[in-house]
Order: C-alpha cells, then structure tokens, then sequence
C-alpha cells in the first residue's frame, strides 16, 4: 500500500507524472477510438468493438460525437503543455498546485463524462460534469496567467541577462507567454458562448460542413474563429515550451519573442474579427501566421547552431575546419531538438502551403465535390494538430530521459513518420490535382497504404516507449523515484549556460 501511495503521489504530484499520466491516457484513448475508424470498420472490427463495448452511436448524431471527441483530445493536450509549462518556468509552488489541481480534475472529467455522455447513452450528468470539467481548466487558465504574471519582482532578468529584458528587468519571453495565456482564454470563452446557445437557435454542426452554404450566422461563425484560434493557441504555447527547452536566448531569442507577441496579438485580433468582420478577418489571421512563422525561423537558426556546436564538441573538431559532412552529422547528432524545430519548418511546407494553394484556387475546388473540399479542410486541421503531437512528444521523450540507440530510434521514427503520414495526407488531399476523377483510385490506395504505415510505425513506437515507462514504474528505484525527487524540468542545454 506505501509502494502504490508513493507511485500515486508521482503520478499526481509532480509535473513530470502528470505528464505521463495524461500522456498515456491521451495513446490508450487513440487507440481505443481508433477502433471505430474507416480502416477498422472495413476490416470488420468496428461493428464488432461497438457491440463489444456496447456503444450508442446514432448515425444522426455524428457531429456531436465528433465535437465531443475533439474537446476529450484538446483538454488533454492543453493539460500536457499546462503541466510543461510549469515545469519550465518559474512561478510560486502555491499557484503551481492550485494549477495542477484544477487542471488534473478539468481535464479527467471533461474527457471522461464528455466521452461518455457522447458515446454510451445521453446521460445529462455527464454532461454537466463535462461542462463542470472545462469550467476548472480554464480556471486552471486563468490561475497560470496569474502565476505568469511578468512584471512581479521576483522573477525579473538581471542586467545582462542574454535573455531578451524589457524595461525594469522583466522578463520578455515570460510576457510572451502570458500573453499567450491571455489570449487562449478570451479565445475559449469566444467558443463558449455560442455553445451557451444551444437548444436555443443554435444547433450542433462541423465547420466543414458550411463552407459552402453563403450566410451564417454569428454564433456559427464564432465557432469558426474559435476552431482556428485554439489550435494555433496551442501551437504557439508548443514553441514556447521548445524554448525554454533548449535554453533559447541571445539574439535569436530577442527577435523572436517581440515576434511571437506581435504575431500572437493579430492573429487573436483576426479570429475574433470573424464574426463582425468576416471579409478581411482571414487577411489579418495571415499576417499573424507571418509573424509567427518568423520566430520560429530564429528559434530554428538557434536549435541547429547549437547542434553543430555541440556535436562538432563530441566529435572533437572546431567549427572552423569541420567540413559540410561532418557539420550535417553534428546537427543531426540529437534527432530530439532538431526534429521539434524542423517539424516547425515542415509545418510551413504542409499546412500553411496547402492552405495558401486552397485559398488562392478556390473557383478549382468549388468545381469539385464537396465530399473532396471536406477531406482537404478536416486534412488541414488534422495535419497541423498531429504535427503539434509530434513536437510536444519529442519533448518529453527527453524529459523522460531516453538515451543511447533508443532515443535515437524513438526521434526519428516520430520524425520521419510525421513527415511520411503528412505528406501522404496531402497527396490525398489534392489528388484532384494530380489525377482526373476517374484515374484517381489507384493513387488514393498507394497514399492510404503509404500513411497507414507511417501511422502504425509512430504508433507502436509511442506504445513501446509508455511499455517502457510502465514498467519503469513498477520498479521500487526506478525513473519514477528520481523524477519524483527532482523539483524542475531539465534544460537540454543547461550545462552549456552561464
């Protein structure tokens, strides 16, 4: 009983068990519900894990199902980066544990009931214990802007500091995130309100499914601006996050922080622009994207100059004589860092590209079905949320403290599985482009089997890793105990900084 308690106060105690906690029920949720996917329901194994479980999916009822799972996933995820967040930067232990616990409890019952009301009968205790759920994590939202607050003395930058210092001291790249913090809020609430309205003129629907209808009214475009402003809040609280990772500072870290703000500020100002202002709204989101996308830049020019640097180290040569082969293989020495940052970059290449070509194209695929300007949509989402996975998993595959061959293999399956599934994606997303309709099977089979796999491989690396850390966790000296004693997240390069 000592030995569980032990486990049970790591598990819920401390930053890093909450991470693999959520983590974990964030893979055995995908895995269970993946069950019910396209894949499966031709193999024969959806009908059968439905009676198995026995599940009430009306068919009539599919898009409030769906709206259910995507707020299961987002709440968990928010959760994740809440606990990373905390963990890396400095803030009073009492704000960390009201943090924590109302995030740990928001999340567990808004994922729990939400899914259950959705998906095994519509028992309305559920639903108000899923909306008690998401109630305590934006509290814990609002408690992590108070804990972030950038102008409190005790967390201001000394003179010198290489990191980027506004005046008085305060810490530029800690008003970064508040910022940030601020801003997610306002965003949820803008989702909130017209989710309030529902039975009251307002009725469930996906995003995708007006696109093509020309009026809609404030509360279905408020929903639009809220599906575009979260995700992109949870990417820019992923860049952070990969900040105080690697240590980010000097002068990279002093361009890209003022950039993170401005970019932050206006792509907020966009989403909420939809409603009244729908005509300009996704020009102003698109300036904010630029921004954003130009941090990251910085970040990346950091992340691989410290790469070379230290690999060249390793391999005992100075940067002065090392040659183009050997400075390729210092930057790829750690596929962890280096992969956060260049699926940042990719990011560009498969989502905002795409989305650039759609927009710019738009009379070609309004000639297409819906069905195919659907599939291209709920792509775009998809990709860029699975991207997102990716960056906060390679994280915490250092955090975890994977070394040798293993890390190796771990990163760059994450990578290149990333990479190969995203691409695949987009392949079957404008296929229309490629192919005329009537030639379009066999290129749709090849990139369905193509992504399967990449899929699978991610999958079943990320099961071998949570394997790993399972049985770790039944060890009475295990990881566990050591991460348990230590207060604060390692910086990957900590060792190298003043």
């Amino acid at each position: 009983m000592k030995g569980l308690m032990a486990r049970l106060r790591y598990l819920f105690g401390s930053s890093r068990g909450l991470v693999l906690g959520t983590v974990a029920l964030i893979a055995l949720t995908a895995a269970f519900m993946g069950m019910l996917s396209g894949p499966m329901a031709e193999w024969g194994v959806r009908d059968f894990w439905i009676r198995l479980w026995g599940m009430q999916l009306d068919p009539m009822e599919r898009e409030g199902r769906l709206i259910f799972l995507y707020h299961a996933f987002a709440m968990a995820v928010v959760a994740v980066e809440v606990y990373m967040l905390t963990g890396l930067y400095r803030m009073k232990e009492s704000h960390k544990l009201v943090i924590h616990i109302l995030m740990t409890v928001g999340y567990l019952s808004a994922m729990i009931f939400g899914l259950a009301f959705a998906y095994w009968g519509h028992n309305w205790v559920f639903h108000g214990l899923f909306l008690f759920g998401q109630s305590l994590v934006f509290f814990a939202g609002v408690m992590l802007a108070v804990a972030l607050w950038p102008w409190a003395k005790d967390f201001r930058l000394p003179e010198g500091s290489p990191y980027w210092r506004l005046k008085g001291g305060v810490d530029g790249e800690r008003l970064a995130v508040f910022i940030m913090a601020v801003a997610t809020l306002i965003s949820a609430v803008y989702g909130a309100v017209p989710g309030s309205f529902f039975g009251h003129g307002f009725e469930v629907f996906l995003s995708e499914d007006i696109i093509r209808i020309p009026y809609h009214t404030p509360l279905e475009l408020a929903i639009v601006g809220h599906l575009h402003i979260m995700l992109v809040d949870i990417a820019v609280a992923a860049v952070f996050i990969v900040s105080r990772w690697v240590d980010f500072k000097g002068w990279p870290q002093k361009w890209a922080m003022p950039l993170n703000i401005i970019g932050t500020v206006i792509i907020s100002i966009g989403a909420w622009m939809v409603v009244p202002f729908r005509d300009i709204a996704h020009k102003v989101i698109n300036v904010g994207a630029g921004f954003l996308m130009l941090a990251s830049v910085f970040l990346a020019i950091y992340v691989w100059r410290k790469q070379i640097e230290v690999g060249l180290a390793k391999q005992g040569l100075e940067p002065k004589v090392a040659g183009l082969g050997a400075k390729i293989k210092a930057l790829l020495h750690d596929p962890l860092p280096w992969g956060a940052t260049w699926l940042m970059l990719f990011m560009n290449l498969v989502v905002t590209a795409p989305g650039v070509y759609m927009a710019i194209k738009l009379e070609l695929f309004r000639r297409w079905l819906l069905r195919e300007e659907k599939i291209g949509l709920v792509g775009h989402w998809h990709i860029l949320a699975f991207i997102i996975a990716s960056i906060l998993l390679l994280y915490y595959i250092d955090l975890a403290g994977l070394k040798g061959k293993a890390r190796q293999w771990m990163g760059w399956i994450v990578i290149l599985g990333n990479m190969t599934a995203t691409i695949a994606a987009n392949v079957l997303v404008l296929k229309r482009v490629f192919v005329p309709e009537i030639l379009e099977q066999p290129l749709v089979a090849r990139t369905l089997i193509v992504m399967d796999i990449a899929l699978s491989l991610f999958l079943i690396a990320l099961a071998a890793f949570l394997l790993w850390r399972l049985v770790d966790l039944f060890k009475p000296e295990g990881r566990w105990v050591e991460e348990w004693r230590r207060p604060a997240f390692p910086i990957l390069y900590e060792e190298e900084t003043p």
